[in-house]
């Protein structure tokens, strides 16, 4: 059995030297705890996104509404439209239901348990996890992918994901005592981002090498054991590009369930329909290529059709910078894909 005491005291140790500056973290060893909208954001916007990407987002967010009641007062599609780009987009409708629910509800102040913060809508036991840890200093389990390769790889568990994962949670909370809760459960995480890596893992910069069951084996990278994935299904589309006389994009907004629901996009097939849909207008249409995407659950190949047209029906019409600026990022493909209209 491993020396969980040593681990945890090397660990945070390593973390004192080496903790990442992030804009929604505090240095470790505070005793300030981070506002815990900040935290709570932050690890809405990380859900299968990447830090250098979420960054300027964050930023952008706690600029324009610097607190959680500021956000709960704000207009669903410019939520929506400061989102565009992050993807998995019900994440910005559960941030808005939280949000107001805090405001509320709460008198704007996040409950401060883990079963307070698990009662709120939208947050799930990972989210509920590190808030209650990083914002409040309590006790809690908080694994993420990094936190589950990094354990994987301590005890070398050979049940492979997803199977392994109840097991994974409970080596995991194996960790967690009272003592620097927060730092901790940042600790790990940082751990399995910058040392502990998917692929080409740092293991002479671990400072729980010695101890590690997988560098013991000769081969940590294969840790956690992963069955293969299936092929991702492929769908194909097409998106309109309808340009009026003052070079203006129209935009529609989605319905609220489903794939990118409630964001502006471009009139769409249906994906997987017909070849030859029918465009929403009569015009002289003309193909200017395709793009690819790939989301969660399917790849896609949309074809872009342009036209210029006069305004009509119920589309919003938005200046090339603006469309961009607020379509996700499937759609943003497809209007540069059309080009300037000018060009047109």
């Amino acid at each position: 059995m491993l020396d969980v005491s040593l681990i945890r005291s090397e660990l945070l140790a390593w973390y004192d030297r080496h903790a990442r500056s992030l804009a929604w973290r505090a240095p470790p060893g505070v005793e300030a705890r981070t506002d815990p909208y900040r935290v709570w954001l932050s690890e809405v916007m990380l859900q299968q996104t990447t830090t250098p990407h979420a960054t300027p987002y964050f930023q952008s967010f706690t600029a324009r509404w610097p607190t959680v009641s500021d956000l709960a007062g704000a207009e669903d599609g410019e939520v929506m439209a400061a989102w565009a780009g992050l993807g998995y987009y019900a994440r910005a409708r559960n941030l808005l239901a939280c949000a107001r629910a805090v405001a509320g509800e709460h008198g704007g102040v996040f409950p401060d348990t883990e079963a307070g913060l698990l009662a709120l809508p939208g947050v799930g036991a990972y989210t509920a996890a590190a808030v209650a840890a990083i914002a409040f200093d309590r006790p809690a389990n908080v694994v993420d992918g990094n936190v589950e390769r990094v354990m994987a790889r301590l005890f070398a568990v050979e049940t492979p994901v997803p199977a392994a994962r109840p097991a994974l949670r409970r080596l995991a909370g194996l960790f967690v005592t009272d003592e620097r809760p927060g730092d901790w459960a940042q600790a790990l995480m940082d751990l399995g981002a910058t040392v502990c890596r998917p692929k080409s893992p740092l293991c002479g910069q671990c400072p729980a090498a010695d101890q590690c069951l997988g560098l013991a084996s000769g081969a940590p990278e294969r840790f956690p054991v992963k069955l293969k994935k299936a092929e991702r299904p492929h769908r194909r589309g097409v998106a309109f590009v309808m340009i009026d006389g003052e070079g203006r994009v129209a935009l529609e907004r989605r319905p609220d369930k489903g794939l990118l629901g409630g964001m502006l996009g471009l009139p769409t097939s249906d994906w997987g329909a017909a070849p030859d849909p029918t465009p929403p207008v009569a015009a002289d249409w003309r193909e200017a290529g395709a793009v690819e995407h790939v989301f969660t659950h399917f790849s896609l190949t949309l074809t872009v059709r342009v036209a210029h047209v006069r305004p009509a029906g119920d589309y919003q019409w938005l200046g090339l910078d603006a469309a961009r600026a607020a379509l996700p990022t499937v759609f943003a493909k497809a209007l540069d894909r059309a080009g300037e209209p000018a060009l047109i």
